[in-house]
């Protein structure tokens, strides 16, 4: 089955195309035929990025005003000569990454009409995401009428969390009114390296207990007892938890009180401050990017020192809660941008997790770009595994299951 994966933000558009089915996922031999991304919408400078794969990267620049232009073009590319389609009524199905299900979706399920509804609905704790999310399945189903459409939830794994793991310290009617809760997100990523890792490990997921690190500008740990989501890093919204490029993560509500009351900004200005002008860019007064970082960190930048060693600290102090929580822990596993490629906070991370029984083997830390691997020596316990994540299979395959009606 052709599955196009789509996932939709404000201004932006990413995508692949997937060849994907039952012996496929069965034989972990599912294919990626194409990618691209588009940047700006809404702009007369949108940025439009294609690659087929095993292909060069083609980059254009066009006018994009609106997300069905962006999908427009996108379809453009797939059906290119030497692209994979010939046309996109190939396309048999649409899986679409949708940031926030409430409480009322517990796994990935076909969009009808009352699943649409819902999911408006609940648009209500995910502004800043779903309404965008929705774009692309609105513009994908104009332009592809007969293909099924799927939402798959990043919130949705997390929906094992026990109530002590998601309750606030809040009067409960916030909980019953207003569903005030710790949802947890990036549960697509947290799902697919635990899988990987079972796969590889040739065991099922509800044999093991993991702590899976997603590490990227955002930022998310997750404790997985035999297969299920406990408790996760990221409470109500993204923002809470670790420190992240942009977002500040754990800050005492009393000095978001401060803020609001005391800066002239107000309540918008301190939601910009948190989501974009915090975390790594707003320790170092520059950047979020932490291979720069580093390499002021290495010149002798004590700004860049202090946003490492608090991004560091932070994930140390999450693991360590982590383990106590599930008793034992088989693995804990890197993923993301900066979890499958930055070997120096690995290395810095898993030295603070010594005195747990964490044994970082060097060598094989400092080789180790975005691959499977183990990154622990033998004695080790737990193991410490990079395991790249990929979301847009996750989605595809999901996608699959649920045309097919397979569990």
């Amino acid at each position: 089955m052709l599955i196009l994966v789509l996932n939709c933000g404000s201004s932006s558009l990413k995508y692949q195309l997937i060849a994907t089915g039952a012996e496929q996922i069965a034989a972990n031999s599912d294919r990626a035929l194409a990618h691209g991304s588009i940047e700006r919408i809404g702009f007369e400078d949108a940025v439009s990025t294609y690659q087929v794969a095993g292909g060069e990267k083609e980059k254009i620049t066009a006018s994009i005003l609106r997300h069905r232009d962006a999908i427009q073009l996108a379809f453009d590319h797939l059906t290119a000569p030497g692209s994979p389609l010939k046309d996109v009524k190939e396309i048999e199905a649409v899986g679409h990454r949708i940031v926030h299900g409430g409480e009322t979706f517990t796994e990935s399920v076909i969009i009808d009409d009352q699943v649409l509804r819902e999911i408006v609905r609940v648009s209500d704790l995910a502004p800043l995401h779903n309404p965008h999310n929705l774009k692309g399945y609105y513009a994908s189903r104009a332009l592809l009428p007969a293909a099924k459409q799927v939402a798959v939830f990043d919130t949705a794994f997390h929906q094992t969390l026990p109530r002590w793991a998601f309750l606030y310290g809040l009067p409960y009617e916030y909980y019953t009114r207003d569903k005030l809760r710790r949802y947890g997100f990036h549960g697509t990523s947290h799902r697919y390296v635990s899988w990987r890792y079972a796969d590889l490990h040739k065991t099922n997921r509800d044999q093991l207990n993991l702590i899976t690190c997603h590490l990227g500008n955002g930022c998310s740990i997750c404790a997985i007892d035999h297969g299920k989501s406990i408790d996760t890093s990221m409470g109500f919204t993204p923002m809470d938890g670790l420190l992240m490029g942009t977002r500040s993560g754990d800050v005492d509500p009393g000095a978001v009180l401060y803020i609001v009351n005391s800066d002239p900004m107000g309540v918008r200005g301190t939601e910009v401050l948190l989501n974009q002008n915090s975390g790594l860019a707003g320790i170092s007064g520059g950047t979020s990017d932490m291979r720069d970082l580093l390499a002021k960190r290495d010149q002798g930048d004590p700004r860049a020192k202090d946003a490492i060693d608090v991004f560091c600290y932070r994930i140390v102090k999450y693991v360590g809660a982590y383990l106590a929580v599930l008793g034992r822990a088989d693995a804990i596993i890197f993923a993301g941008g900066i979890g499958e490629n930055a070997a120096p906070v690995r290395a810095q991370i898993c030295t603070g997790l010594k005195s747990l029984g964490v044994e970082l083997d060097g060598a094989a830390n400092n080789t180790n770009r975005a691959a499977d691997g183990c990154i622990s020596t033998p004695d080790s316990k737990p193991q410490v595994w990079v395991i790249p994540t990929n979301e847009e299979l996750l989605i595809a395959r999901d996608t699959y299951r649920c045309i097919a009606k397979i569990a």
